[in-house]
């Protein structure tokens, strides 16, 4: 199993990123995926999910409107839409999936 993601980086505040999870070594459309976040001294976070048909997808209440999840099976990709970044979303970003973790992505957003 592997799980890599992409697409971190430094954004102002208000803009936007779009995370990638590419994975492999399983079934990927019939495994829900995840993606997690952990600031720098605080708990991993669920951030949203998706079930492997994408049929059924759950963001977490404090970021609904402004973070989407979706997923591409034939290109065994989830992503993650971030908008109207704030500071607070400054944190390692995970793809997780079959009980393993990806190597996560650093999002950094500031002025």
């Amino acid at each position: 199993v592997q799980l890599v993601e992409s697409g971190g980086g430094l954004v102002q505040p208000g803009g936007s990123l779009r995370l990638s999870c590419a994975a492999s070594g399983f079934t990927f459309s019939s495994e829900r995926m995840s993606w997690y976040r952990q600031a720098s001294g605080k708990e991993r976070e669920l951030v949203a999910r998706i079930t492997g048909s994408g049929d059924s997808a759950y963001v977490t209440d404090s970021l609904k409107g402004r973070f989407t999840i979706s997923r591409d099976n034939a290109k065994n990709t989830v992503y993650l839409q971030m908008n109207s970044l704030k500071p607070e979303d400054t944190a390692a970003y995970y793809c997780f999936a079959v009980n393993k973790w990806g190597q996560g992505t650093q999002v950094s957003v500031s002025s």
